[in-house]
């Protein structure tokens, strides 16, 4: 992460609320789909599948006195297949895959490979998701988990998954 930075090879985007992300990604997408296979997206798990559209939001606190609430969320809308197939078809994407069943991860996985046709799925479960993750594409699946020692030295996940997916990356580039 620091040696992408310092190089200005991260461009790392912070938003605050869904609809500006969405707009970000759509913006940040079409802006280096022209570099082709050389552009990786790495596309954070989402926070929630679900949310209250603004127009929806109360505009004063909701009081306690008038009883139990009910609340109604509407589904996030699913961004891989526009950014797959429209925004930067041609951009290495990888997407996150977080479930808290271990016995559905890897048919999710695969399914959402299928479905959005894009290269990488990192597959995790909640309660382990610091310490090993699964990474998934069309033809494999390849376990990466720190051991006790790294996770003593302070060493993160993150720090596996980004070098193995930096030489995936590399492969996909000279693929095209």
């Amino acid at each position: 992460y620091q040696r992408a930075t310092e190089e200005g090879a991260l461009l790392a985007i912070e938003f605050t609320g869904l609809a500006e992300y969405l707009a970000l990604l759509r913006a940040a997408a079409r802006a280096l789909a022209p570099l082709g296979s050389s552009v990786m997206f790495y596309l954070a798990a989402a926070v929630s599948d679900f949310y209250i559209p603004v127009s929806e939001m109360p505009e004063h606190k909701i009081q306690s006195s008038e009883g139990p609430l009910q609340i109604t969320m509407k589904m996030v809308p699913k961004m891989l297949s526009p950014l797959v197939r429209e925004w930067a078809p041609e951009a290495f994407v990888i997407s996150f895959k977080l479930e808290t069943d271990p016995q559905i991860l890897l048919d999710k996985s695969r399914q959402a490979l299928e479905k959005y046709q894009h290269q990488v799925v990192v597959a995790n479960v909640l309660e382990s998701r610091r310490t090993s993750v699964i990474i998934v594409t069309r033809d494999s699946q390849t376990p990466l988990s720190l051991s006790d020692k790294e996770i003593a030295q302070g060493m993160e996940i993150e720090e596996k998954i980004v070098s193995y997916l930096q030489c995936q990356h590399t492969a996909f580039i000279e693929r095209k």
